[in-house]
């Protein structure tokens, strides 16, 4: 098992690289652009980001709640995904970027959100999307697993003692159309999006060099919208917004 502390040593190293490379910016940028469209400012209840890393949210969504697993001085709360200190009802919508992929039990998760979320709640995912192409760049140069043939454990009780966990694959094969959605019992997909991400890839993320100089960047993502055409062959990346099956809009 590899200690929870592993998360925070990977804020540190991801808040220099964001720091220090412009062209991850620009990525990211896009990414929340995503998110945004999916986030119904009317709708009554707290806007909350689960695993906020960084907290570039913020930059987008300045009255979102960002919170993680240890304090920062630019998060709102230190909380965990499994405990969530808001009262029942009170939420609409959860917000989780790459954090998803490291919930070692998901439906215990899944339970929890249904919880705080009232009745025009939502929970957002960005996540990998594992396809064709993307499969060896995040099995080869990701230190992450894959986990692509690893069991998912759908036990509603939250995990105990928490540990570093992390399986690239799992909204892949909870989301579209693998055997494993059978555990999605109680919740409505009602967006499940994957999408090319070159530009993403190749930039070598928060942890590797770029693949390419950031003058290409618009020729990237024009090449990211012509790929996401086939999903299945070319996809990097994915959005998925859940609601509970009793939600009422």
């Amino acid at each position: 098992m590899t200690p929870l502390e592993q998360h925070q040593i990977e804020i540190e190293r991801n808040l220099a690289a964001w720091t220090n490379k412009p062209l991850l910016r620009k990525i990211y940028a896009g990414f929340y652009e995503k998110i945004l469209r999916h986030i119904n400012t009317s709708a009554p209840g707290a806007v909350v980001e689960i695993g906020s890393g960084i907290g570039n949210l913020k930059t987008y969504l300045p009255h979102a709640i960002c919170t993680d697993l240890f304090p920062n001085r630019w998060l709102d709360l230190v909380c965990d995904g499994y405990e969530l200190p808001f009262a029942s009802g009170s939420v609409s919508h959860l917000i989780l970027f790459d954090v998803f992929h490291h919930l070692r039990r998901p439906r215990a998760f899944l339970n929890e959100a249904k919880r705080v979320l009232n009745e025009h709640g939502r929970v957002i995912l960005f996540e990998p999307f594992i396809s064709v192409a993307s499969f060896p760049v995040y099995g080869l140069l990701h230190h992450e697993p894959v986990a692509w043939k690893v069991p998912l454990d759908f036990a509603e009780k939250y995990p105990s003692p928490r540990d570093y966990y992390a399986a690239q694959g799992n909204a892949t094969r909870l989301f579209f159309g693998g055997k494993e959605a059978s555990g999605l019992d109680g919740w409505n997909v009602t967006h499940a999006e994957a999408f090319s991400a070159f530009s993403y890839l190749f930039s070598g993320g928060y942890s590797k060099p770029s693949m390419y100089p950031a003058a290409l960047f618009g020729m990237m993502r024009r090449l990211d919208a012509l790929l996401s055409l086939c999903p299945r062959l070319f996809g990097g990346r994915c959005l998925v917004e859940l609601r509970p099956s009793q939600s009422r809009s």
